[in-house]
């Protein structure tokens, strides 16, 4: 089962990673969250803790790359099959890190993605 974890995932309504929260639900995708602040979006639980997540196959991230270096260790022990780096998250330093441990690196918008049938 393909399964995707927003990572940065927030309740406001006006922010693209719950925006994208609504749209892989709406899709059929199993989605989980993890953020900052606890809550539900689209009956998603957005979770603060990495111990809750299993058999994750794509990570979409809604961090800066700034804030992306806490969680370098906790991503690649998920062992995703790839990482979408959505526009304002770009990373060079941790697409090496991914692709050294055979995880795939995509630069996308899973909004576009989804929007064109390429998810």
């Amino acid at each position: 089962m393909n399964k995707t974890l927003v990572i940065g995932a927030s309740l406001n309504p006006n922010r693209y990673s719950n925006i994208a929260i609504h749209r892989l639900v709406k899709s059929g995708i199993t989605t989980e969250a993890y953020g900052l602040k606890l809550g539900t979006v689209s009956g998603v639980q957005i979770k603060s803790k990495f111990i809750h997540f299993q058999n994750i196959s794509t990570i979409t991230l809604y961090l800066n790359p700034k804030r992306q270096e806490a969680y370098y260790n906790n991503i690649v022990e998920l062992r995703p099959e790839r990482v979408i780096f959505n526009p304002g998250t770009e990373n060079p330093e941790f697409y090496t890190i991914l692709k050294s441990k055979g995880i795939k690196v995509e630069l996308a918008c899973t909004l576009v993605l989804l929007a064109t049938n390429q998810y």
